[in-house]
Parts: structure tokens; C-alpha cells; sequence
């Protein structure tokens, strides 16, 4: 895993956006269109949202490092690794589709196809083994980033991640002789242990935006 140059991606994009002002400039255009279960206070919502988008992107490498030691440690590395390329892909040589973008407002895209990607790989696992590849619950978050992007452009990039896991992952690729041995080492206890030593990503954000229960 390549996670230093994401973390110097990350670095440069935070110097240009504190010279430019860029996200907040942008976060300043998409407020009005968020959707209403999402609730942010009127009088810190500028920088509620700052804190939101700086921690959901400084949290992708470290969930790649993360979710690669755990792998090897626990004998999986070689079913998971080719995940996390995709993810590490996805900053190091984004698609099309990204170029153009500066700063955060730009890396925001990334770190959204990288999450999507973990949370839709988390659903097939799911399918075949009755729980996650990676236990974190990035829903809220990844709905929150979607809207914040934009809904065209983030659909489009929901469709390039679909694209990527259909390409990487089919029912095939669970009917090898060695799935029974990988179902067997993912439900370990040491997989579960060594998942416990690294806090819940949700958490880690410490952005405090609320769905309205009336929703």
C-alpha cells in the first residue's frame, strides 16, 4: 500500500485550500441544497462542514493501513489487498472524471469513491459471509459527502464504483475451493481481535451532524 502519497496528496491540498479558501467557498454554495434529515447548526455550519470534509478525507489512508495490517495479520492480505489497490487507485490515478478538481473540495471526490468502494465491497461481503469485509459503518457519512459533492456528479461517481467492484468481484470469485478456508480465518476470532485495536471511523470524524427523527 502506497497510503505516504495520499497522505502528501492530502498535505498540498490542505496548504492551497488554506491559501484559497476554496472548500469553504464551495461548501458555501452547497449547503442550501443539502438534504433535510441532514442537520447541521445555522451558526457553525461553515465550519462544522470544514471539520467534516478535513476528517473524512484524512481518514482514507489511514482506514487503508489499517484494514491491511489487519489482513495480514489475519492470513486474508491476498483476498483484500486487490480492495484496497482500487481505493489507493482511486487518489494516486483518479479517473477522468476527477481531473480539474483542486484542494480539498477536489480530494473530497476521491475519498468518496474510496468510501463508497469499502461500503459497497462491505455489502457483498456481507451477501457471502453474513458480515462485513470491514466493520465500519460509513453510511451516514457517505451520505453526507454525496450530497456535499453534488447529486449529478456524485451519481456518476457511484456508477464508477460499481464499475470497479463488478470488474473485481462477481459471484465467481466466492466459488473458489478456497472460500470455505477464507470464510473460516474472516470469522476468527483473531480477525475480530485484531479489528478492535483500531477506534470506529465514525467516531473518529467528531462532526456532530444529526438526522432529524422526524425523518
Amino acid at each position: 500500500m502506497n497510503t505516504a502519497a495520499i497522505r502528501e496528496q492530502i498535505l498540498r491540498a490542505q496548504a492551497l485550500d488554506a491559501k484559497t479558501g476554496l472548500l469553504t467557498q464551495h461548501l458555501s454554495v452547497q449547503f442550501p441544497h443539502l438534504h433535510k434529515a441532514i442537520h447541521v447548526p445555522d451558526a457553525e455550519k461553515n465550519a462544522v462542514l470544514t471539520r467534516f470534509v478535513s476528517a473524512y478525507i484524512e481518514q482514507v489512508p489511514d482506514l487503508l493501513d489499517a484494514a491491511h495490517d489487519v489482513a495480514r495479520e489475519a492470513g486474508i492480505e491476498s483476498q483484500i489487498k486487490p480492495v484496497l489497490k482500487i481505493a489507493e487507485q482511486f487518489f494516486t490515478q483518479p479517473p477522468p472524471e476527477l481531473l480539474g478538481h483542486e484542494g480539498l473540495e477536489g480530494l473530497l471526490d476521491e475519498a468518496y469513491l474510496a468510501h463508497r468502494l469499502v461500503e459497497e465491497v462491505n455489502d457483498i461481503y456481507i451477501k457471502h459471509f453474513s458480515q462485513p469485509l470491514i466493520p465500519l459503518d460509513m453510511t451516514v457519512a457517505n451520505l453526507i459527502a454525496h450530497q456535499l459533492i453534488g447529486e449529478d456528479f456524485a451519481n456518476q461517481l457511484d456508477e464508477a464504483v460499481h464499475h470497479s467492484v463488478e470488474q473485481m468481484l462477481n459471484d465467481e470469485s466466492f466459488s473458489l475451493e478456497s472460500v470455505e478456508a477464507y470464510r473460516e480465518k474472516l470469522t476468527s476470532p483473531d480477525t475480530g481481535a485484531a479489528w478492535k485495536r483500531w477506534p470506529c471511523l465514525s467516531k473518529q470524524l467528531g462532526v456532530e451532524l444529526k438526522l432529524s427523527p422526524d425523518l
